[in-house]
């Protein structure tokens, strides 16, 4: 048998660390002197020892670690729960690095109050388009939200598409519609020449918009306050006012997201 001190060494742990898991009932030793009360443990007790560790460390309290561990967990379902808490971790850093590229997108447009280039913003006819269209919903209407959304989406459509045997016509087009709770349903749209049917995606008609308008943006849509903002500034100066959120037509989208040329399109009326 090992002293706490030896199996805290062989365990990679700290000896005040074992007599919390022994105090709590997580980790009993294998023997206790009834006259010294120290602690001795075995070395196949460092196997339950790495399952706390590793439960631990995903994430779980004490208490959820030992219900799970009374389970009697495998490795192969330890090996699932580290898969799936990669997972939410890399969604979760994607996430901070949209919010934190949106928040250096306002703060660029900050910098250019004053110098919106209304000048750019153009009156256009948007005529009624046939597309497939996949959608989902989103938590609001922030490019946090909208971004681990609809690049998915599009994925997925152009895979579907693809099995179908149906062609695209023309470029992508992304537009959104409020929900109640807050909430926005996301569509991503692909212009096609094709009849509604069953292909596992919707085949309908965006409505044309008869006056819209429409502004190119240069880079990551996360980028585009400022894009928004001289549209803002070019409808409120010309007695117009929105009545939906803008569509988003992907005219360019290389890899390199700074490099995406997308037009914004916004249906108006006059006030």
């Amino acid at each position: 048998m090992f002293s706490i001190g030896e199996f805290a060494r062989l365990g990679l742990v700290s000896v005040r660390m074992l007599r919390h898991y022994d105090a709590i009932g997580l980790l009993r030793p294998a023997h206790v002197d009834p006259v010294s009360g120290y602690r001795s443990y075995q070395a196949d007790q460092l196997a339950r020892l790495n399952r706390i560790i590793a439960v631990k460390d995903l994430g779980f309290t004490l208490e959820q670690v030992g219900a799970l561990l009374d389970e009697k967990i495998s490795v192969a379902e330890l090996h699932g729960m580290v898969r799936l808490r990669r997972a939410e971790l890399e969604a979760r850093i994607s996430a901070d690095l949209a919010r934190l590229r949106s928040v250096e997108a306002r703060l660029r447009t900050i910098e250019t109050e004053g110098r919106m280039r209304t000048a750019e913003v153009v009156l256009k006819s948007v005529p009624r388009t046939r597309v497939a269209q996949l959608a989902a919903r989103a938590a609001g209407y922030a490019p946090e939200h909208i971004a681990p959304v609809i690049s998915p989406l599009f994925d997925e459509l152009c895979g579907r598409l693809e099995s179908a045997g149906i062609r695209i016509a023309g470029p992508g087009i992304a537009h959104y519609l409020h929900e109640d709770d807050g909430s926005v349903m996301v569509h991503a749209c692909l212009p096609v020449n094709a009849e509604p049917g069953p292909h596992g995606f919707d085949v309908v008609d965006l409505p044309a918009m008869e006056t819209a308008g429409a502004i190119i943006h240069h880079g990551a849509m996360d980028a585009a306050w400022s894009t928004f903002q001289a549209l803002a500034h070019w409808i409120e100066e010309n007695d117009y006012r929105s009545t939906a959120l803008a569509r988003e037509i992907s005219l360019h989208v290389p890899p390199d997201r700074d490099a995406w040329v997308t037009e914004l399109q916004i249906a108006v009326t006059a006030c």
